[in-house]
């Protein structure tokens, strides 16, 4: 974590809590995003979490336009 905030072990003691786990988040997306799998896994999460229907891309899709997936 010290390499993505920059900040020195001592300033990553002296976070508080909330901070501290803001950044390991960000720091733990910031690597996935580096390698084509950390991306799909990224993107699979995402997915996952979605609870609404993508109503367009779905009528795309239905309608066999390019680019629905």
């Amino acid at each position: 974590m010290s390499d993505y905030t920059g900040l020195t072990f001592r300033e990553i003691e002296d976070l508080d809590m909330v901070e501290f786990y803001c950044y390991v988040r960000d720091a733990r997306i910031y690597n996935l995003m580096q390698t084509e799998d950390g991306q799909e896994y990224l993107e699979n999460a995402w997915r996952i979490k979605q609870t609404a229907p993508d109503r367009q891309r779905l009528r795309d899709k239905k309608n066999g336009k390019q680019g629905a997936s």
